[in-house]
C-alpha cells in the first residue's frame, strides 16, 4: 500500500492520479474529508480506503506492515496565516509524529516543504543541507516548513529513505479550492475571463519593474512525475528543490495566460497587499543540480506549454479547476 496524506488536496491528488495511472490501486487516502469542494479532486480516482487525518496513527498501528511508502503531502499552506500555533499543530507537530512513526516502522519517507523556507533568497536557493540554519522565511508558513527541516537533520532515528521535497511555484488543475492560494495562472484565467484585462501587483522594490518580479513556476505534472521517481529510484535521502530552475516574470505569466485563451493581453497594475507586501518574494529560482545528478533525466514543461495545457485542457473545459 502506499498512503498520500492531503490526498484530497491539490498535489496530493495530482499524485493519487498519477499513481493510478502508473498501475499502483492500493492507496490509502489521508485527509479532513468534510469539504465537499475538495472532495471532487479525487473522484474516479482508484483508491483502496479513505483514513481521516486525525485517525492516521491509530490505522497505520495497525496496518504498518503492509506499507511500502508515505508521501506526506497534508499541510496548513496559507501564507497569510500568520497564527503561528496553527502551523505548529498541523505542519510541525503532525509531520514530526509522520517521520516519527516512519522511522519506527521502517517505511520510506517523502514529505512537503517549500520554497517558502528561502526567505528572500539572502542565501541563495540551493537545497544545501548546510544552509538550513541560516534561512530567514518571511512568514509563518514558511518558518514551520524550515523549523521541521532543520529538525529532521538533526534526527538519528530516520526513515530508511527520506527527502523533503522544496516545492517552488506549482499551478495546474485540482487548485480551485485554495482561494487566495490557488496559482496567478488560475487567478489570470478567471480575472480575464470575467474582464477581459489582468490586473499584477505592482513592485514595491526599486530593482524591480511593475510586472517583472520572477518565480519559478512548475507544472504539477512536472511535480508529479518527479514524486513518482522519488519513489521507485530512492536517490540519496536528504532535501531536494522541486522547480523549473528558471524563473521568469509574472508578465511572460499573464501573456501566456492570454496567448491559450486567444486574447489580446491587457495588464494593469494594483498595489501589493499591505498585509503580505513586506513579506513578498520578488525573485525565486530552483537549484536543480543536486536532483539531477541523482538521476531525474526528464524535462520539464515550459512555461507557456504548461499554461496552455492548463487553461485548453482544464480550466475552460470545467470552471472549477
Amino acid at each position: 500500500m502506499i498512503i498520500v496524506t492531503g490526498a484530497a488536496g491539490f498535489i496530493g491528488s495530482n499524485l493519487v492520479g498519477k499513481l493510478n495511472a502508473e498501475g499502483h490501486a492500493s492507496l490509502i487516502v489521508v485527509d479532513k474529508f468534510g469539504q465537499p469542494e475538495k472532495n471532487r479532486n479525487l473522484q474516479n480516482k482508484i483508491i483502496r480506503e479513505r483514513v481521516d487525518r486525525d485517525g492516521f496513527f491509530d490505522w497505520l498501528k495497525i496496518h504498518y506492515r503492509e506499507v511500502e511508502f508515505v508521501f506526506h503531502l497534508g499541510a496548513r499552506t496559507d501564507t497569510t496565516e500568520f497564527n503561528k500555533s496553527v502551523f505548529d499543530r498541523l505542519n510541525l507537530g503532525y509531520t514530526k509524529a509522520v517521520w516519527n512513526a516512519c522511522s519506527a516502522y521502517g517505511i520510506p519517507l517523502a514529505y512537503a516543504s517549500s520554497a517558502a523556507t528561502y526567505g528572500l533568497g539572502e542565501h541563495g536557493y540551493e537545497d544545501d543541507h548546510e544552509i538550513v540554519n541560516r534561512l530567514r522565511p518571511l512568514n509563518p508558513y514558511g518558518e514551520s516548513k524550515n523549523d521541521f527541516d532543520r529538525w529532521a537533520l538533526q534526527q538519528k532515528a530516520v526513515p530508511p529513505f527520506w527527502t523533503g521535497v522544496k516545492f517552488f511555484n506549482v499551478y495546474g488543475p485540482n487548485e480551485y479550492h485554495k482561494g487566495r492560494m490557488a496559482s496567478v495562472i488560475f487567478h489570470a484565467y478567471n480575472q480575464i475571463k470575467q474582464s477581459g484585462k489582468m490586473r499584477l501587483f505592482r513592485s514595491h522594490n526599486p530593482a524591480f519593474k511593475d510586472g517583472e518580479q520572477k518565480r519559478d513556476f512548475i507544472y504539477v505534472k512536472d511535480v508529479t512525475d518527479v514524486l513518482y521517481f522519488l519513489y521507485t529510484s530512492r536517490p540519496a535521502s536528504g532535501l531536494y528543490n522541486l522547480g523549473t530552475g528558471k524563473a521568469r516574470t509574472f508578465i511572460d505569466l499573464t501573456k501566456a495566460t492570454f496567448r491559450a485563451m486567444n486574447l489580446k493581453p491587457v495588464i494593469e497594475f494594483i498595489d501589493t497587499p499591505a498585509d503580505i507586501r513586506d513579506k513578498y518574494q520578488y525573485f525565486t529560482e530552483a537549484t536543480m543540480e543536486k536532483l539531477r545528478q541523482n538521476g531525474y533525466q526528464r524535462s520539464f514543461h515550459t512555461l507557456e506549454k504548461g499554461v496552455e495545457e492548463y487553461v485548453k485542457q482544464y480550466l475552460s473545459m470545467q470552471g472549477y479547476y
